[in-house]
């Protein structure tokens, strides 16, 4: 079993969890994360990109010059693709990059990803976050106090205060359980998880559920 210390947001350990090895010990493979995050980056991909076709730029519509007897090329409109102005050959057009992933294998990937965390020693559990106020100066405090440069927080619930204060600190990042995510986690060189979220997350990755 995975034994991760517990702490105060002021990092006074407080106690010790001890974490299923179905979630927080598995094998990490490479290629599982790297096929998981390519779909999260996929999807997030607008896909708007686009340029005309000769049929679509406006104007050309009738022939530059007669067909012979100019010594030029044969030409039949000035929206030609070889042309200034005129259309794209083979241009990018609207589409859609998102891939499907099936749900047990990004529950894996997730697995790997907070395995490789706890193997680094770069998970910590923090029994609960409290803010007096919604204020950034608070928020960096208990950042200092932790040592987080580079961290997602994860939090049991929505924590407005947190969040609030959390939003213009660079490097930090604050979501929910259900939020959790391969690229999140891999992205941020600290995983700091309140003791309740961890649990949830352990639950839900445990037993599959979505």
């Amino acid at each position: 079993m995975a034994n991760v210390k517990i702490f105060d947001q002021t990092k006074r350990e407080v106690g010790e969890l001890e974490l299923s090895p179905e979630v927080f010990e598995v094998t990490v493979r490479p290629e599982v994360l790297h096929l998981v995050v390519r779909a999260q980056l996929a999807a997030k991909r607008a896909g708007t990109h686009s340029t005309k076709t000769r049929s679509e730029v406006s104007g050309g519509g009738h022939k530059p010059w007669r067909q012979k007897g100019t010594g030029k090329a044969r030409a039949g409109s000035s929206r030609s693709p070889l042309w200034r102005g005129g259309a794209v050959i083979h241009g990018p057009r609207p589409r859609d990059y998102e891939f499907k992933v099936n749900r047990k294998v990004r529950q894996l990937a997730l697995k790997m990803a907070l395995s490789a965390k706890v193997g680094e020693s770069s998970l910590m559990l923090i029994d609960k976050f409290d803010l007096a106020e919604a204020k950034t100066k608070l928020m960096a405090k208990v950042a200092g106090d932790l040592g987080l440069k580079k961290a997602l927080i994860v939090l049991p619930e929505s924590d407005n205060k947190l969040e609030l204060s959390a939003r213009n600190l660079p490097g930090i990042k604050v979501i929910r359980h259900d939020m959790l995510n391969v690229y999140d986690v891999l992205l941020h060189e600290q995983v700091v998880m309140a003791t309740d979220a961890a649990l949830r997350v352990q639950e839900r990755l445990r037993h599959g559920l979505r």
